[in-house]
């Protein structure tokens, strides 16, 4: 079966719509206790490793001075370490300290919570059938990062 340029553009604008609705709802009842800007940055130091200062700013496009000032808050709650680079003191990395891995689980769970709070209400078959979608998201999330 071919699916027109229409139709897929359609899915993805209605995809696109419920992503951001659904990150901006958690945004705002998931208490944080950080920036969101600061739960960004451990999350992509979760899912990275240890992030170049630059890279990291380019990521959330920030400019550099204001992740170097991201990176010093989280480093004063012991949440990441500074490093710099032995072949190029220029270069700082920003890692992520066992406290820090441990307040993004605690993010990560209370999202999780939130989004089960809601999903409780659903039944067996829509559960089924949102899980039978989470192979089809993680190929689009697989494409738009490769």
């Amino acid at each position: 079966m071919e699916i027109s340029g229409e139709v897929v553009t359609e899915l993805a604008e209605a995809l696109d719509e419920r992503v951001r609705k659904l990150a901006r709802i958690a945004r705002h009842n998931v208490d944080y206790g950080l920036s969101l800007t600061s739960a960004t940055v451990l999350a992509r130091l979760n899912e990275a490793g240890p992030q170049r200062v630059t890279d990291l700013a380019a990521l959330d496009l920030v400019a550099q001075p204001t992740m170097t000032a991201i990176a010093g808050r989280l480093e004063a709650r012991g949440l990441v370490e500074r490093k710099r680079d032995a072949a190029d003191k220029r270069v700082v990395t920003v890692a992520l300290t066992p406290a820090g891995r441990e307040k993004f689980m605690e993010l990560r769970s209370r999202r999780t919570d939130f989004l089960a709070g809601h999903m409780t209400g659903l039944g067996a078959d829509e559960l089924t059938r949102l899980r039978a979608a989470l192979p089809v998201l993680d190929q689009i999330l697989e494409s738009a990062t490769a």
